[in-house]
Parts: C-alpha cells; structure tokens; sequence
C-alpha cells in the first residue's frame, strides 16, 4: 500500500512542510499530521472508489440484481505496507546496510524466514522458503519470501533504510482476504517490520552485562521453585542457546514439540520431552522465556534474545575462529603472532618454575 503520493497532495492543501524520498518522505515539519493522514486510507476510501467505477463500467448485473443481493465484493489481491527509516548521516547508509547484511544474511533460513510472518510452520508450502542477497548496479538489497509473500530491505536512495513488506495473499498472515480486514492486515505487516528490527537490532548490540551474565551462571533459587543454571560452554545449553536463535520462535513462540529437534541436532543424541521440559522450566525461571496465557507455547524475553544471540556468536565467530586460528586457512599473520605470544608464555613459565617437571 503506497499512500504517499495522495498524503504528498493533501499535505500540501493543508499547508504541512515536508521533503519528498521517492515514494516516501524523508523529513516533515508535523509528524503526527503526516501520520494522521496517511492512515486516513482504509476499506471505505477504496469501496467509495470501486462504486464510483461501478457507475461507469459495463456490467452484466443490474439494480435489480443488486436489490437481489447480487453483487461484487472486494478482497484484496496485494497489499504493500512499508517502513523508511531515515540515517542522519547519509553517507554511511550504505555501509551500515552491507554491514546489516554480513550479520543477518542467514535469515533466510527456513525455520527463521517464517518468523518474519508469525505463523507457525504446521505443513509442506506449495513454495520453498527462499532468500537472496543480490547486487543490481550498485544497490544491496535483501529479498526473502514465505509462500507468495516476500519482504525486501534495502537502502533508499542512499539517505534511509526502507523495509517493505509485501502481503500477495493474505491467507500467508493468516488474515482474510476480504476487503474489510485491511485494518487487520496493515497492523500485522507493520508488526513484520518491527520484529525483522527488533532481531537485527538483537543481533548488532547482544553483548550482556555481568549482573545478567552471573544470574544465568548461577541455579536458580526463589519463589518456592529451584532450577539449574545456563552456564555457557556447557554443550546442553549451548545447543538450547542455538536453537533460541532460530528467530522463528521469536514471534510464533516455542513449544516443548518445536524445539526439542532443534536441540538434539547439535547435541547429537535424542532430547527427550522430560529434558526439553526442564529446560523450558530453566529457561522460564531465568527470566529468558515467558508462557503464553492460556497455552503450552512460550515466548522468548528481550533479554533471552539476547543472551541466545550472545552466547551463539561468542561460540561461532569468536572463541572457535579464535581457537582454530594456529593453523591454516587462519590467516599467516594471526599464525604468527600466535606463535610469538606462546613463545613469550612458555619462556614467563619457566622463569617462574611452573613448567612440567623434567
């Protein structure tokens, strides 16, 4: 949905300043009657428009069959709702994008793709999950689809981020496809961008402070309920960690049934529903997940956002690299001041007689 070139006009009736960013605007002097106004588009600005066409068009039913109660009603076919969100320094737009996109370009996962969406995956879809990162000219863009719907993020004129979301059926958001839903249907493709957001933001600034880090160290031990601790390193709850990450579970929630795999994948072995149990249990109590009233599914916190994210990334793109980084393909100059620094401890060892005995 692109209201902005009719917003663009009755702005400028109404005598409210603002700075055009192709189809969007990038600056304006009132926030809020911008936004006022271009919510005013809903289902009756669009029927009004199809009765006035009705009046022209040829058609094969007549008042009488109106009177009858026969006649057309509209459903919607492709719905765009979109968020810009403008840099104060354009000139760093695009290497704050690429950078985005080196960090999140695995969300094109299967598993984390429907996250976007928030359903939950209980059939095969007619379509594979897909995702691309492509260059076209100069642009970066990222372009990922769940069944006929798709979400593409890109830098807009190299001045803001654009996120769009574009809905090709609505059933794919699980909302109908009449035209009486579009309210509905705008507020959950809004809330698409926002959680696409909220997981790059998790995954830019995901380091956690010591109080946090000490808590989740430590076994839980309060309110009548106790529980063991989630201490990094240890295999089970690095594999829970890893799982979390799966950024599907962070809007369609996660259930002892969904999770359970993803856990014994990494492990290596069967994880079984009494285990998983008590890991959500752990995960509850540490303050990481919350229920879902009413249900058996959970929802991870912000702060269990982050410390999965935390956790994962220390793992795989720090301490791993770091401890495979004496032999190729590590680069040779990393190698070598490796070699240098075990040197320099080996030489402050013995020195201080600690070294094995002869």
């Amino acid at each position: 949905m692109r209201p902005a070139y009719p917003a663009r006009r009755r702005l400028d009736r109404e005598g409210v300043a603002c700075e055009a960013l192709d189809n969007g605007f990038e600056s304006r002097s009132d926030p809020a009657a911008l936004q006022e106004v271009c919510d005013r588009l809903g289902p009756a600005d669009v029927e009004a428009f199809f009765e006035r066409w009705m009046r022209v068009i040829p058609t094969p039913l007549d008042s009488a069959d109106r009177a009858a109660g026969y006649w057309w009603d509209l459903a919607m076919r492709q719905v765009e709702v979109s968020r810009t969100l403008v840099l104060d320094d354009p000139r760093r737009a695009r290497g704050f994008f690429e950078s985005l996109v080196a960090d999140n370009v695995d969300i094109g996962r299967p598993e984390q793709v429907a996250m976007v969406f928030a359903r939950r995956l209980g059939r095969p879809v007619s379509q594979p999950y897909r995702t691309r990162v492509f260059s076209p000219g100069t642009e970066v863009a990222i372009d990922f689809g769940y069944e006929r719907s798709r979400v593409k993020q890109h830098p807009k004129e190299g001045r803001a981020l654009r996120i769009e979301t574009v809905i090709n059926k609505p059933s794919d958001i699980g909302i109908r496809a009449r035209l009486r839903h579009l309210p509905e249907l705008v507020e959950r493709a809004r809330a698409v961008n926002g959680r696409l957001l909220m997981i790059e933001r998790a995954g830019q600034g995901c380091a956690i402070g010591s109080a946090l880090f000490e808590r989740i160290h430590q076994p839980f031990k309060g309110e009548g309920q106790r529980t063991g601790a989630l201490r990094f390193g240890d295999p089970r709850a690095m594999a829970l960690a890893g799982a979390l990450c799966r950024v599907v579970h962070a809007v369609t929630g996660l259930t002892n049934r969904s999770l359970r795999g993803q856990v014994a994948g990494p492990l290596g072995q069967d994880h079984t529903s009494g285990q998983m149990s008590y890991d959500l249990r752990r995960l509850r109590l540490h303050g990481l997940i919350e229920r879902i009233d009413g249900s058996d599914t959970y929802r991870l916190t912000p702060e269990g956002i982050r410390v999965a994210v935390f956790y994962t990334k220390l793992q795989a793109r720090l301490l791993r690299p770091l401890l495979e980084a004496g032999r190729p393909p590590a680069p040779p100059e990393l190698r070598r001041a490796l070699i240098t620094i075990d040197h320099v401890l080996t030489d402050h060892t013995a020195r201080a007689r600690l070294g094995p005995a002869a």
